[in-house]
């Protein structure tokens, strides 16, 4: 349809409006970037003439700006509510355009009594320096819009420092610590003490008070501040929508706004997956996320529970919640995420360690995710367990050696499993590695830096075999071993998991019979040694014996031409 018929159809609709609209309410609306440029935020601040009993109820009110994008294609970027100034109302439109060439469109209210129209000045796009939105690609990967690809290695900093915990923990500070050593990736939640945007009430935080608003003013603005410190860094998170203890009785269902007894819709923690009134309002929240940081391309994925299986069970295992309900609710979110979300960001949410009947076959996840502790051994076989039947890639969102409590005590636990399970991940079929939980502690004992030799073997995999990876059977006697062939380069992770010193060859498959040659990389060094006395017959690759202390590990690259 071009603009020209496009605007004769809104101007019959208005004035086929009923009375009320009689007078426009949509007044102004003026683009504030300049120039505009691909995948960065263009903002438009726009003027209502009229003020609202509640601007986030989109069954009040909402506020389109449709574009046309350079291809033909209509684009639809929700707005949000920015205050009040009677007799008029501001608002806000942010847009992070995918493509090159020039825009068209129009601002579209919409109320019960039907909606109006105001022509948006038309803009061109120039190219900009990121690399677009996180997509599906493969198991392995993720791809930007630009085709680049991408592995996610980092951990979670699910929240800021609570009120009994060393302030220093800020995302000011971890966030440019993880940036500086290597990580592209992590995880942070919402939730009453962290970024509690539907919390009237907050516990545990000297960051944040209580508030009588319907979105908290405090979480918006750290949320805001958050945006823009990851996309200074170049880093790329996952944001956690809610939690279990939400849901819990004895956790946050007490202050809940959904709670019935805090002025919300819902007598239970059932009744939020269930009741219309209950999923209206959430619906309220996606697209208030969505209006205001979807812009964002270094928001990677939308999660929308942590662990909600620890909702729905007792800890003897009896079903506080129904299946069917969490699943139907999941599935209405996910379509409806996806609907209004205009650069589809990833969508997922996360079990701890009981699966939700019907969960992983909800069709608009992009990928599926699990949390395991003190088994991080079992990390290489779930992948596959999950894999095969879904068709989805899998990510371990949390693992760590306990998930009590980050107690020094157990710091040589925690420190061992932090480093085989990045490896773990880096060579199994999953596009984000394995996250540590208890971050405090891995700062504590300087371990960040040790993303550094994960991220140099990550990125040597991708440039070898440009989204190539075929996982191989290693044979190297007592030692754990991993092999995955990326285009014509091999790689071999070696884990003495044992107490004692071992000493054995290493043999490997090999695809062709051009001469290899091989390096050995020491993850806790960095350094290289170059290896020497390989074997080749018959596409067999032997290494002479390696010894390896216990609990060291070991990196293999075998190199041939192409």
């Amino acid at each position: 349809m071009n603009t020209r018929k496009r605007h004769l159809l809104g101007l019959l609709a208005l004035l086929a409006a009923p009375a009320a609209y009689a007078q426009n309410i949509l007044t102004q609306a003026t683009l504030t970037t300049a120039p505009v440029q691909q995948y960065e935020k263009a903002e438009w601040d726009i003027t209502l003439n009229s003020t609202f009993q509640n601007p986030y109820d989109q069954r009040e009110i909402s506020l389109d700006l449709v574009l046309t994008a350079p291809n033909g294609l209509p684009v639809v970027v929700p707005c949000y509510f920015e205050r009040a100034a009677q007799p008029t109302s501001h608002w806000k439109a942010r847009f992070a355009p995918q493509q090159l060439g020039t825009y068209t469109g129009f601002f579209r209210v919409t109320r019960k009594a039907g909606t109006e129209q105001l022509a948006a000045t038309p803009f061109t796009v120039a190219p900009g320096r990121k690399p677009g939105f996180l997509h599906p690609n493969d198991l392995y990967t993720f791809r930007f819009d630009n085709g680049e690809l991408f592995r996610g290695i980092g951990e979670n900093v699910a929240w800021e420092s609570r009120s009994f915990e060393n302030q220093k923990y800020t995302y000011e500070y971890l966030l440019p610590t993880l940036a500086r050593n290597g990580a592209n990736f992590f995880r942070t939640w919402m939730c009453y003490w962290n970024l509690p945007l539907e919390w009237p009430k907050v516990s545990a935080t000297k960051r944040y008070a209580n508030s009588t608003e319907y979105f908290h003013p405090g979480a918006i603005k750290r949320m805001d501040e958050l945006v823009q410190l990851t996309d200074s860094l170049g880093l790329y998170f996952m944001l956690t929508f809610d939690w279990h203890g939400h849901l819990m009785e004895q956790g946050g269902w007490q202050n809940s706004a959904y709670n019935q007894r805090n002025g919300g819709p819902a007598r239970t923690p059932t009744e939020f997956f269930t009741l219309p009134a209950a999923r209206e309002k959430y619906k309220n929240k996606l697209r208030y996320i969505v209006a205001r940081w979807g812009y964002s391309a270094n928001i990677a994925a939308w999660e929308f529970f942590n662990e909600v299986d620890n909702a729905a069970f007792t800890q003897q295992d009896s079903v506080l919640i129904p299946h069917d309900a969490i699943t139907l609710w999941h599935g209405e979110m996910s379509r409806y995420l996806k609907d209004i979300d205009p650069y589809q960001h990833l969508v997922t949410t996360s079990i701890s360690h009981r699966d939700i009947l019907g969960l992983n076959s909800v069709a608009y996840f992009d990928f599926h995710q699990k949390h395991i502790y003190k088994l991080t051994e079992k990390i290489p076989a779930i992948y596959p367990s999950y894999i095969q039947p879904f068709g989805k890639p899998y990510v371990v969102g949390e693992f760590g050696y306990r998930w009590e409590d980050a107690d020094p005590t157990f710091k040589d636990g925690f420190k061992y499993d932090y480093k085989r399970g990045l490896w773990y991940g880096l060579f199994s079929a999953t596009p984000i590695l394995p996250m540590t939980w208890w971050w405090e502690l891995f700062d504590d004992q300087q371990m960040t830096p040790y993303f550094n030799s994960v991220r140099t073997i990550s990125d040597r995999m991708l440039a070898a075999g440009h989204g190539q990876f075929e996982p191989f059977a290693v044979s190297a006697g007592a030692v754990q071993s991993f092999g995955v062939r990326c285009g014509t380069t091999y790689f071999v992770y070696l884990l003495n998991n044992s107490g004692a010193a071992i000493t054995t060859p290493v043999t490997l498959p090999v695809a062709s019979g051009g001469k290899l040659t091989g390096q050995a990389f020491q993850p806790i060094t960095q350094h290289y040694q170059k290896l020497k006395g390989l074997r080749q017959q018959n596409h067999v690759v032997t290494l002479p014996a390696l010894t390896l202390a216990a609990k060291q590990e070991r990196v293999l690259i075998l190199a041939g031409k192409r």
